[in-house]
C-alpha cells in the first residue's frame, strides 16, 4: 500500500509519474515538479491531473517532458526543493517493459576453477555490487549493466564454497540480498554459496517407470520432521532429510520411520515444504516448529532439515539421497511447492532486485491478498513466469522428483500451470501436477485462475476435491456436521457423485484430476473431526468410522490421498491448525498406531485391493460412465459396482447402526469385510453396522 511517507513518487508508466503528498506536508500541493537524475540532469514534468484523496493526501499525475531511462536513479523535486526518489512501480507491469527486458539466457552464478560469473536480471536497479568471502579473503566487485536488464560480472579465481551476497541500489536505497537463482544457501538464508557442480556427491538416479494413469497413484502426505521426531524410535538423526530414510534394527523391530513408510503399500510420498522457509531458526531448529508454508527462497532447501545447515552443498546431497532412497524402495516423491506468497515481501530477494514486478498489484499500488498473507505472487509477467517454470524444471533435473503439489494454486494462473506440466513431463513422462484449486479472491482475473472452475483449461493438472472431503467427512467449518462416513445417509446422492470422481457436470472432466481426501495437514484430523461430529461414540466405533472413511477414499474413482497417520486415527488433541504447535502435537505417534492397529491393518488391506483391481482405477470419465453403477439398500447402505476387462467388484458401505442383507446370484468371493459378518461368500450377503464389504465377482 502506498502513502506511508509524507512525499512519495512512482513511475507507473514510461510517461506517467504518480506523486502523493500529505496535506501536512506543505498543504499537499506544489505549483511545479521536476525530475533530477544521478548525473544532475533535469527533466521537466507537466501536471496532468490533481485530486484530493480521502486519506489526507493530494494525488498529482505528472508527465515527463523527455524520455526516461529505466534503471537511472531519479528524484522528484517540488517547488520547495523537497525531494523523494521516483520508484519504479507499475511501469514494470507494462507491455513495453516486457518487450524491452525479456531475456532467455543464463542467470545466477556460473562456476569454473578459473573464475565465477554472476548474472542477475534487474532492469530497474541502478547499481549492483557482489561481495564474496572465502576463508580469509573478501572481494567486492560491481556488476555491469548489459542489454535486457542484465547485470553481469566475472570475478577471477577459484571461488568454490565462497559465500556471497549482493548490494542492490533501487529506489534511492542500498539493500543486501541473496541470489534467487542459486540452489545453495547458508544459515538462515543470509548468503548464497558458490559450488563447483563437479564436487557434488549425488547418487545415481533410479529409473521409475511412469504410471499409466494418475489414478494408479496412492499419495501419502508426510512431513520430513514429523515422521522421525518422536523419541526412541531408532533414528539417529531425527527430523532431518538424513533421518527420513534412516533405518536400524530398532526401526525394523518397532516399525518406525522409513521402515514403517515402506510397509504401507502407497505409491507416492508427498512431502510438506522442503524449500527455505522463514519461521524456523536453522541454527536452533528445536526452538521453533513450522510446516513451512512461509517461503523465503524457492530453490534453496530448508536448512533446519540438514545436519549441517551452513553447508549449502550438503543440503542438496542429503535431499538427493532422500529421493534416491525412496525410489530404491519403490516409492515416488512429490513436493509441496508454495508459489503463491512469501514470508516477508520486503526481504525477498526477487523483490529487492526488481521491486513490485513479482507481486500482484493494482493501479493504486495496492497488493493482492488472496492468500491472506498480503503479498500474492504475480506469475503472469514474462520473467516471473520464466523464473517459476525454470525453478520447477531445475528441481526435477537436480533431484529427480516425480510430482508437484501446489499450495493455494488458485492464486496462480492456468498458463503457468500448463507450462510447468508440459516442461516437467518432457523430463519425466507421467509427472504429477496437482494443487489446491480454491477460487481465491486475488487480482488474477477469474477466467485465468488455476482454480477448479477452470479445470477444463488445464488438461494435466489435478485438484484437491473439497467436495469429496465435505461430503464424506462433513463440513470443515462446522465440526459438528456429519458426513456420509459419520452417518449422514442423506448425502448418498452426493456420495455417488464424488465416488465417481466428481466427473462430468459435477466438477472434473477426468478422474485423473480428482484428488480425493478426507484429511490433510490442514484442519482437524479425521479422528478429531469424528470425535466432535459423533460425540458420545466410543473409541471402538470411531475406529470403524476411521476405516469406513479410509475405504471411501481408497475405493473411489480418482486419485486417493492419505495424510500421514490417517491410517491409524491420528489425533492432534482437537487442534485444527497445528502449523506451529510443536513436535509433541505434530509428531507421528507410533504408540497410538499400535493401540489402533485394527485401523492400520484394514487400511493396508484396502490399499492392496485398490492396487490389485483395475476397475477401481478407471482412467476416463467415459470409462466411469460405462463401468460404474450405484444403488442403495433402503436408502441407507450404498452398493457400488465396478467392472473393467473382467475385473468385477461389488462394494457395500454401511455407515449406520443397522444390519442389511443383499441377495446376489453371481459367483464370487469376499476380499474385505471389517464387519466379520460373512465367513464365506454366499448368495445372501450380510452387511454389518458401520462396515465395509468388498467382494470380487467371477467374470
Amino acid at each position: 500500500m502506498r502513502m506511508r511517507e509524507p512525499f512519495e513518487a512512482y513511475f507507473d508508466d514510461y510517461d506517467k509519474v504518480n506523486v502523493y503528498k500529505s496535506n501536512n506536508f506543505f498543504g499537499g500541493k506544489s505549483r511545479f515538479y521536476h525530475l533530477k537524475d544521478s548525473r544532475d540532469r533535469i527533466i521537466e514534468m507537466e501536471l496532468v491531473t490533481r485530486s484530493e484523496l480521502p486519506n489526507g493526501y493530494v494525488h498529482s499525475v505528472l508527465r515527463p517532458l523527455q524520455p526516461i531511462e529505466v534503471g537511472e536513479e531519479y528524484y522528484v523535486y517540488d517547488e520547495h526543493c523537497q525531494k523523494t526518489p521516483a520508484v519504479y512501480s507499475h511501469i514494470t507491469k507494462t507491455s513495453r517493459f516486457a518487450r524491452d527486458y525479456e531475456y532467455d539466457g543464463p542467470l545466477g552464478a556460473v562456476y569454473t576453477p578459473e573464475a565465477v560469473t554472476f548474472r542477475l536480471w534487474a532492469p530497474t536497479a541502478h547499481r549492483i555490487i557482489v561481495t564474496l568471502k572465502q576463508s580469509t579473503r573478501t572481494v567486492s566487485q560491481e556488476l555491469q549493466r548489459k542489454e535486457s536488464g542484465i547485470f553481469e560480472v566475472t570475478v577471477p579465481g577459484d571461488w568454490n564454497e565462497a559465500r556471497y551476497t549482493f548490494m542492490v541500489r533501487n529506489g534511492g536505497k542500498w539493500l543486501e540480498t541473496v541470489d534467487p537463482y542459486s540452489f545453495f544457501g547458508g544459515m538462515n538464508g543470509k548468503c548464497s554459496i558458490v559450488v563447483d557442480p563437479a564436487s557434488l556427491n549425488l547418487p545415481e538416479k533410479i529409473w521409475m517407470p511412469p504410471l499409466e494413469s494418475n489414478t494408479d497413484a496412492i499419495i501419502y502426505e508426510a512431513s520430513v520432521r514429523d515422521m522421525t521426531s518422536a523419541n526412541n524410535i531408532g533414528v539417529q538423526h531425527p527430523s532431518t532429510f538424513r533421518g527420513f530414510t534412516e533405518e536400524s534394527d530398532i526401526t525394523h523391530a518397532k516399525r518406525t520411520g522409513f521402515s514403517y513408510l515402506k510397509s504401507l503399500g502407497i505409491t507416492h510420498v508427498q512431502l510438506l515444504p522442503v524449500f527455505d522457509f522463514g519461521s524456523v531458526d536453522e541454527a536452533h531448529p528445536g526452538l521453533y516448529y513450522n510446516w513451512g508454508y512461509d517461503p523465503m527462497h524457492f530453490r534453496t532447501l530448508e536448512g533446519s532439515y540438514s545436519l549441517n545447515p551452513d553447508k549449502g552443498a550438503e543440503r542438496v546431497q542429503e535431499f538427493a539421497n532422500l529421493v534416491h532412497n525412496l525410489h530404491a524402495a519403490g516409492l515416488r516423491v512429490n513436493l509441496d511447492l508454495v508459489f503463491n506468497h512469501v514470508y516477508s515481501k520486503d526481504e525477498f530477494s526477487l523483490e529487492r532486485l526488481v521491486p513490485y514486478y513479482y507481486f500482484l498489484m493494482n493501479q493504486n499500488g495496492e497488493f493482492s491478498n488472496g492468500s491472506f498473507c498480503g503479498n500474492d505472487i504475480d506469475t503472469q509477467p514474462v520473467m516471473s513466469r520464466r523464473y517459476f517454470v525454470d525453478t520447477c524444471r531445475k528441481i526435477v533435473q537436480l533431484y529427480d522428483v516425480d510430482g508437484f503439489r501446489f499450495d493455494l494454486m488458485g492464486i496462480l494462473d492456468v498458463n503457468l500451470m500448463n507450462e510447468i506440466a508440459e516442461e516437467c513431463r518432457k523430463i519425466k513422462p507421467g509427472f504429477m501436477i496437482y494443487g489446491e484449486g480454491w477460487n481465491m479472491p486475488s487480482f488474477v482475473p477469474p477466467e485465468i485462475r488455476a482454480s477448479q472452475e477452470n479445470q477444463g483449461k488445464m488438461p494435466n493438472v489435478g485438484h484437491f476435491s473439497d467436495r469429496f472431503r465435505d461430503v464424506v467427512r462433513g463440513s470443515n467449518g462446522d465440526l459438528a456436521q456429519t458426513g456420509f462416513a459419520s452417518g449422514n445417509t442423506a448425502a448418498l446422492g452426493d456420495v455417488m457423485n464424488v465416488m465417481a470422481a466428481s466427473c462430468g457436470e459435477y466438477r472434473y472432466d477426468s478422474p485423473q484430476k480428482a484428488i480425493n481426501y478426507v484429511e490433510c495437514h490442514d484442519n482437524h484430523t479425521l479422528w478429531d473431526k469424528n470425535k466432535a461430529a459423533c460425540h458420545g461414540e466410543g473409541s471402538e466405533l470411531r475406529d470403524k468410522r476411521q476405516v469406513f472413511a479410509n475405504a471411501v477414499v481408497l475405493l473411489s474413482q480418482g486419485v486417493p490421498f492419505l495424510h500421514a497417520g490417517q491410517e491409524f486415527g491420528r489425533s492432534k488433541e482437537g487442534i485444527g491448525n497445528t502449523y506451529n504447535r510443536g513436535d509433541n502435537i505434530n509428531q507421528m505417534d507410533y504408540h497410538r498406531r499400535d493401540r489402533h492397529s485394527s485401523i492400520l491393518r484394514d487400511t493396508k488391506k484396502l490399499i492392496e485391493i485398490r492396487k490389485n483391481h483395475r476397475s477401481l482405477r478407471l482412467r476416463t470419465s467415459g470409462e466411469i460412465a460405462d463401468h460404474v453403477r450405484f444403488e442403495t439398500i433402503n436408502g441407507q447402505c450404498l452398493v457400488y459396482r465396478t467392472d473393467k476387462d473382467g475385473d468385477r467388484l461389488i462394494c457395500f458401505l454401511n455407515p449406520t447402526g443397522s444390519w442389511f442383507q443383499y441377495g446376489i446370484h453371481e459367483l464370487g468371493h469376499v476380499l474385505f469385510d471389517n464387519g466379520d459378518s460373512n465367513q464365506e461368500y454366499t448368495s445372501n450377503l450380510v452387511i454389518a453396522p458401520y462396515s465395509v464389504l468388498v467382494c470380487q465377482l467371477e467374470s
